[in-house]
């Protein structure tokens, strides 16, 4: 696309926008969502095209990786980790999705590292997915198949963030008491079709199974 193109999908939008104006129009006066997603940047993952929501319905924070920085406020300054923060403390949302995909270039970079020295940042960024390339490692061995070891790293990689956001003092805080719920989904690029994380069974499970489970 261009941006003749990306003009006229504007466009678009606006008679959409006229359709819903008074829905929309709420809006101005405040957003109430109920779940913070944290995706990858990647530009083939669209959250609000996945789940089908509205405008309002997601805080969204994308990032290379969808990684989630540790809680460590004398050290680092992270723009996802300031997302968390007014999200849960100031936004009060009630879930929190953390959403990896297959085929993720960040993880890809874990066993290919960039040797570009003008990607100073990226590198450092990288070092928040090491825990998961070690636990990969660490269960399908080093001579294990590329893909496979690449999947596994994928969804290892959610169970690692999914620790990290728990270190935010307002997170645990709100967790424990029941007030919010943090979600571990792993997006197929291939077939559209999301997995969630089963902390009991400590699998990946089709995201279908929990509409079919509420059903019965």
């Amino acid at each position: 696309m261009n941006i003749k193109q990306y003009a006229e999908g504007n466009k678009l939008f606006r008679a959409y926008f006229k359709k819903n104006r008074e829905s929309l129009q709420e809006l101005v006066k405040g957003q109430k969502p109920k779940a913070l997603f944290i995706g990858c940047s990647d530009s083939r993952v669209i959250p609000d095209l996945m789940l089908q929501t509205n405008p309002g319905d997601l805080f969204v924070v994308r990032n290379v990786g969808n990684f989630v920085p540790p809680y460590k406020p004398d050290e680092d300054f992270h723009a996802t980790a300031s997302a968390i923060e007014y999200a849960v403390s100031v936004l009060k949302v009630q879930e929190i999705i953390i959403c990896g995909h297959t085929h993720c270039g960040a993880c890809r970079h874990l066993y290919e590292p960039i040797e570009d020295d003008s990607l100073i940042h990226t590198r450092k960024w990288l070092e928040l997915g090491e825990s998961a390339k070690k636990s990969a490692l660490l269960s399908l061995g080093n001579n294990a198949d590329k893909e496979e070891l690449l999947r596994l790293t994928e969804k290892l990689s959610v169970v690692k963030q999914i620790e990290n956001i728990l270190t935010y003092p307002n997170v645990i805080k709100r967790f424990e008491a029941g007030a919010l719920h943090i979600h571990g989904w792993c997006y197929d690029i291939e077939n559209g079709k999301i997995e969630y994380y089963n902390a009991d069974a400590y699998e990946f499970l089709p995201l279908n199974n929990l509409i079919a489970s509420q059903e019965v």
